[in-house]
């Protein structure tokens, strides 16, 4: 699971969709929106942009004309984000791997935007990045920050929790240490920085997304900790059944960064 060969199902990102738009953070948003509001004609690059939600979230917030370059290795999603294009904004496609992008990919950018990327990150992956970004108004949202709560609670949270995330920090990813890793780049760079929580808060109306991020969540848990396995079947069970009957509530952690050069 490195970010220039993980495959992600356009099912999956219709799916989440709504709850990133409602996790992503309105106020870093405003903030970017008044940074920007002389600054004429946008050219926006999304990285790892898939099917353009990011674009879809964040247009209609940012002031005058837009161009979004949305970059990403999967055909199939950028063709989605053409078809999604935001209202009064124009989409452009690159196809190739964000990690390699060099400051020549992203010249003339006014901002450069990423959304649910950076923990499928290695350090170096990072580094390049933000060497590529460097200089120019960056907003990276909906990194995981490695905190999980379920109600009612179970038991076997913790243990989960802590595989899974040793399962995403494998083989030499950031998981839920890049958003330090981001923000420790960044200020040392010279950036002024914020950063704001943007939890997924999933409830009764979430039943489906809340299910398929079980699935995955005890998956990966159980991958890295085969132990696990015999009684994470029946906990995977239990929370599904609570998931389908509306009785369980899910707090997933992310942050937002903005870096304004």
């Amino acid at each position: 699971m490195i970010a220039d060969a993980v495959r992600v199902s356009p099912e999956w990102l219709r799916l989440r969709e709504p709850a990133d738009a409602a996790a992503r953070s309105p106020e870093l948003a405003d903030r970017l929106a008044r940074r920007l509001a002389r600054s004429g004609p946008l050219v926006i690059h999304d990285l790892g942009g898939g099917s353009g939600a990011m674009g879809r979230w964040l247009a209609p917030r940012l002031p005058g004309p837009q161009h979004w370059v949305v970059h990403d290795r999967d055909g199939d999603l950028l063709e989605l984000a053409v078809a999604g294009a935001p209202a009064a904004a124009s989409v452009e496609t690159r196809r190739g791997d964000v990690t390699q992008l060099t400051p020549g990919d992203l010249r003339g950018a006014s901002l450069i935007t990423a959304s649910a990327l950076l923990d499928l990150l290695t350090a170096e992956q990072l580094g390049r990045i933000l060497r590529a970004c460097a200089g120019r108004p960056v907003l990276l949202a909906l990194t995981v920050v490695g905190r999980v709560g379920l109600a009612p609670a179970d038991p076997l949270d913790p243990r989960i929790g802590i595989a899974f995330d040793a399962h995403q920090r494998r083989p030499g990813l950031l998981g839920p240490d890049a958003v330090a890793a981001a923000a420790g780049a960044l200020r040392a760079a010279g950036a002024e920085l914020v950063v704001r929580p943007s939890p997924w808060r999933l409830g009764p109306a979430d039943a489906r997304l809340t299910a398929e991020w079980l699935r995955g969540w005890v998956g990966a848990a159980c991958e890295q900790e085969p132990a696990l396995a015999g009684a994470a079947a029946g906990y995977l069970e239990r929370r599904l059944e609570q998931a389908a009957a509306g009785s369980l509530e899910v707090v997933v952690g992310h942050a937002d960064l903005l870096a304004l050069p």
